[in-house]
């Protein structure tokens, strides 16, 4: 598709995104209900300007359900790490102890192909590819936010091998919010 960017969520071990020298570190239970929480208590200190009426905490809170939910099988005994940086601009690295996210590539695909129907003006095609289901997803996941979040984290959204470990990075328009 000639002029056509399509993101995707890359798997890189050595990505810069994962070197959380310099990072504040914290870690939490596998619990559900604490998840807005969890994420207002990472950002109590963040500057006003990167909260983006309510953006930032939203995405942060969305990488945290992920990781407890389909990571950490809501398991409370698992415990989900979290490296954050927001000097100039918002980093956070989330770890949990599942397995990964293994069907990232089979996401990849239907993320190009919903892309392409898009650039395509091929409106039947994307409205059928609305939401990625695969085997384990329940009636709340649709793959949606990730979608949002490869527009959110403008820096990119980087995966470790085990595809248990998420780095992501947005930067704001003037590199200080």
């Amino acid at each position: 598709m000639k002029n056509m960017i399509i993101r995707k969520l890359i798997v890189d071990e050595n990505n810069e995104l994962f070197d959380a020298q310099g990072m504040k570190y914290i870690e939490f239970k596998s619990d559900f209900s604490r998840i807005r929480e969890y994420s207002a208590r990472i950002l109590e200190h963040c500057p006003k300007q990167f909260l983006e009426d309510g953006l930032l905490e939203q995405q942060l809170s969305e990488i945290i359900k992920n990781g407890i939910k389909h990571g950490n099988r809501n398991d409370v005994s698992k415990k989900l790490k979290v490296w954050y940086d927001l000097r100039g601009r918002a980093r956070f690295i989330v770890e949990d102890e599942g397995g990964g996210f293994k069907r990232l590539h089979e996401w990849n695909a239907f993320y190009q192909r919903r892309q392409e129907a898009l650039y395509n003006n091929d409106f039947e095609l994307f409205l059928k590819l609305a939401a990625y289901r695969g085997p384990e997803s329940d009636e709340f996941d649709g793959g949606n936010s990730l979608i949002a979040a490869l527009e959110f984290w403008n820096g990119g959204m980087i995966y470790n091998e085990a595809k248990n470990k998420v780095g992501v990075v947005r930067w704001f328009s003037n590199g200080s919010g």
